[in-house]
């Protein structure tokens, strides 16, 4: 299909607007709208900025007013046709008069679906599948928890230039800079949970918060309890190990009342920790993490970020269930030490795991580099 020049530039539009909730809606999507007068002239532009509060196409035609009537609408993605906490986008459009309806990304969700056949049914003209690829990039986490039913992953790690996470003697503090540092703590805000295996508890004995919160976090409801722990417009991401056996100590400082903490443990583990534990099934190599992913997305986690060392995180990419990459690479050498990829079930070149670059950033002195599986969404 061959995008009119105008719709892609609008749709552009929307998408970026769509980034402005970034961290702030879940277990709602991102989403942007534009709003064109029947003249073809910008009326009102809205983005969905935090969950419970007003969608992107409310916004933008609550800018707009009366100059809707007889203009388009560029959504990010298919308007709502049922009532959540806010009544259906698909009938705010309609009794705002807009003719025509310009769609990126069709809803997965079988619950809110149905607004484009409802808009269809009442003459509005609707063109669906513009600049779909940047929709679904900037909406990925939620498309994931949509249309797979388990949270979307992001891998994070630090390593020096030749691939080391630590020294030969553990040490790894710090590799990267502090600019580096801030930009984790941003991400980790925007995310709904922060994971870390057993391993990184015992060494590093972790928080595991965020010390800064998403740039819409201000149109957001303020946090109860306020302070610089809250991400995502109030809401403090959850902390979650993976200890297969329960052996987290009961001093640990992820356990300490900052941020509320999952423990992921077996399901026949003996164990005594006084915590709020999740019993997955065992697999020969540690905890089932799909199972684990399908029960955080119950509890309407839609994103986690894993931090874990190389064995969580080989975990992780041998099961297929990493979505996103994020490398933070310092200029220095170690020679030797620890990797910061584990065992990830590769045992020929043949099957290697194979990624895509999107972004390469210089972040202070270090480089931030952004990498997804060429096939995403691949469980095993």
């Amino acid at each position: 299909m061959e995008i009119p020049a105008r719709d892609a530039a609008h749709m552009a539009r929307a998408v970026e607007l769509a980034g402005h909730g970034h961290g702030t809606t879940s277990p709602n999507p991102v989403v942007g709208c534009v709003v064109l007068d029947a003249a073809g002239q910008v009326a009102g532009e809205g983005f969905h900025a935090y969950a419970g509060g007003p969608h992107a196409e409310v916004a933008a035609l609550a800018e707009a007013g009366e100059r809707a009537r007889g203009g388009t609408a560029y959504v990010t993605l298919e308007p709502c046709d049922h009532t959540g906490r806010t009544g259906p986008c698909s009938r705010a459009l309609l009794e705002a008069g807009v003719a025509r309806v310009v769609i990126a990304v069709s809803d997965p969700n079988p619950k809110a679906a149905g607004g484009a056949a409802r808009l269809r049914s009442h003459g509005v003209e609707v063109i669906a599948g513009v600049l779909a690829g940047a929709a679904e990039r900037a909406n990925e986490e939620w498309l994931t928890y949509a249309r797979l039913g388990r949270s979307h992953v992001t891998w994070k790690f630090a390593a020096t230039l030749d691939g080391r996470s630590a020294a030969a003697d553990g040490t790894s503090q710090w590799i990267t800079s502090a600019e580096s540092r801030a930009d984790v703590h941003r991400m980790r805000a925007a995310a709904d949970a922060i994971v870390a295996g057993i391993g990184t508890v015992l060494a590093d004995d972790p928080h595991l918060t965020a010390r800064s919160a998403p740039s819409a976090e201000s149109t957001a409801p303020p946090a109860e309890g306020g302070g610089d722990r809250a991400g995502r417009g109030g809401r403090v991401p959850l902390r979650v190990v993976v200890d297969t056996e329960g052996r987290t100590p009961q001093s640990a400082r992820v356990l300490d009342d900052r941020a509320p903490t999952l423990v992921a443990v077996a399901h026949d583990a003996g164990t005594e920790l006084k915590a709020d534990l999740l019993r997955l099934p065992r697999h020969a190599a540690g905890l089932d993490l799909h199972a684990l992913l399908k029960e955080l997305a119950a509890r309407e986690v839609v994103s986690v970020f894993v931090e874990g060392g190389p064995t969580l995180a080989g975990a992780f990419v041998r099961q297929g269930l990493v979505d996103r990459v994020v490398a933070y690479v310092a200029p220095a050498l170690l020679g030797s030490g620890r990797a910061a990829l584990g065992a990830a079930g590769v045992g020929t070149i043949g099957e290697i795991h194979r990624l895509t670059f999107d972004e390469i950033s210089p972040i202070g002195p270090d480089v931030r580099l952004i990498a997804r599986p060429r096939e995403p969404g691949r469980e095993k």
